[in-house]
């Protein structure tokens, strides 16, 4: 664990020692019209790179203050083995903390827009919203039998977020999906068993009935509202 620390600490000095330079650097550019690099060893350059490393991470945290002189005393004393003023779980906590700031400011934003365009999608003609919130439109109305919770599905399916932007296609895959009933978001859980087979539907899924707060990967932000069309195919078994 310290040595998470240690490098945590040491990426981060390297961060304040890259930036100050640059500063110098700007500085002795616009007296001699001459453009100095500062580094001239292997450790230089080492050390620059750990900068430039940290610095785009914190810039993706949003991270903008930085105490460099209490960065260094860190590095200092994790690499010489002296007492820190906080251990290594202490930090990763602090650290964890920046990281939960961000996903709860961008799953508000998320949730804010979600809510707006589902307020006004229920008005339209032919959506239908259920008491758990979940919105659906059908497409195409089937006749075939209607799944159970226990059973398995086939369905083919297109997955967007609220700008158009796709996120998972089994069309393009070429392959349908094939899944239980009781193994997917709770938004499809819940559709699929008010879809007879043959059914085509388009789902407006909430946060809350699809991935959270959390997101999924790095398609799906937290507090997304996601739309899916699903083309449910058949029941194994059935």
């Amino acid at each position: 664990m310290k040595k998470v620390l240690v490098f945590t600490l040491c990426t981060a000095m390297a961060f304040g020692a890259g930036a100050q330079a640059k500063k110098t650097v700007t500085k002795v550019a616009v007296k001699s019209t001459t453009t100095v690099k500062p580094l001239k060893t292997s450790a230089d350059s080492v050390s620059y790179a750990f900068g430039i490393s940290l610095g785009e991470f914190l810039k993706s945290q949003g991270v903008t203050n930085i105490n460099y002189s209490l960065l260094n005393l860190a590095i200092t004393q994790s690499i010489k083995g002296q007492p820190t003023y906080l251990d290594a779980n202490q930090a990763n906590q602090c650290i964890g903390r920046i990281g939960e700031a961000k996903r709860e400011k961008v799953s508000k934003v998320e949730k804010d827009a979600g809510a707006k365009f589902l307020t006004e999608n229920k008005k339209r003609s032919g959506v239908m919203q259920t008491a758990s919130g979940l919105q659906y439109e059908i497409l195409t109305k089937g006749t075939g039998a209607v799944p159970t919770a226990a059973d398995t599905i086939s369905a083919h399916y297109k997955g967007t977020l609220l700008n158009g932007q796709e996120f998972d296609n089994s069309y393009k895959r070429g392959e349908p999906l094939s899944i239980p009933v009781s193994g997917v978001i709770p938004g499809w859980t819940e559709a699929l068993q008010l879809m007879p087979v043959g059914s085509k539907w388009k789902l407006f899924i909430p946060a809350a009935l699809a991935y959270g707060d959390y997101g999924a990967g790095n398609d799906i932000p937290g507090g997304a509202t996601l739309i899916f069309e699903i083309e449910l195919l058949g029941i194994k078994g059935k």
